[in-house]
């Protein structure tokens, strides 16, 4: 055994008791209103309170788009437990790209989230999940009340953080930020195709 193990035992104590005591605070949090955004889909121009569907709860996952490596490892979590999500609130993916562009990279990485744009536009530069810094990874949760919008709590996502299990697992081997980057995919070429190895994208 570690010499550290009572040390990272107590540690492990003290940030399960900080996070749910976090929890308490979110929970108890005041909201504030915000206007109705307006966003695009594959279907046409939608709004906020039209992302709620049939729930009063709503999550944005913001993505930056299809250009961020990083993005994808957040939400490629996510889409394992989509459906617990959808049980309880609204779930949407939102990011600068396009609505085609989002579904064929949606769908290349088997994601089942409902997507939409905001184009980079008034939404992000309002409601970014880190105030003044417009395309940041992070999530915001909004509630409703009839036509009334609140936001009720948001957070920046970024190695290390609370909701992306794989730093926690590579952390265990020792491996952080400066040791793994993520990739879109993680095939290597062989040195020798057996098929020839021609017209082969890497």
């Amino acid at each position: 055994m570690s010499g550290n193990t009572d040390e990272i035992a107590a540690l492990e104590g003290e940030i399960f008791e900080l996070t749910m005591k976090l929890h308490e605070l979110r929970r108890k949090n005041d909201a504030a209103e915000v206007p109705n955004y307006g966003f695009e889909t594959q279907n046409g121009q939608t709004t906020l309170l039209d992302l709620f569907g049939d729930q009063d709860t709503l999550m944005l996952i913001h993505n930056m788009g299809q250009g961020c490596r990083w993005c994808t490892v957040w939400a490629d979590g996510f889409n394992g437990f989509l459906p617990h999500l959808e049980s309880a609130l609204s779930v949407v993916l939102v990011s600068k790209d396009a609505p085609d562009v989002q579904r064929r990279f949606a769908n290349a990485r088997g994601w089942r989230f409902r997507l939409a744009s905001h184009g980079g536009g008034t939404y992000i530069q309002e409601q970014s999940a880190q105030v003044g810094v417009n395309n940041m990874p992070g999530v915001v949760v909004y509630e409703r009340d009839g036509e009334t919008i609140t936001r009720k709590n948001s957070a920046v996502f970024g190695p290390g953080d609370l909701y992306c299990s794989l730093w926690h697992l590579l952390a265990l081997a020792g491996l952080g930020e400066p040791e793994f980057t993520p990739q879109f995919n993680y095939w290597r070429r062989p040195e020798k195709l057996d098929d020839g190895g021609e017209n082969v994208l890497d």
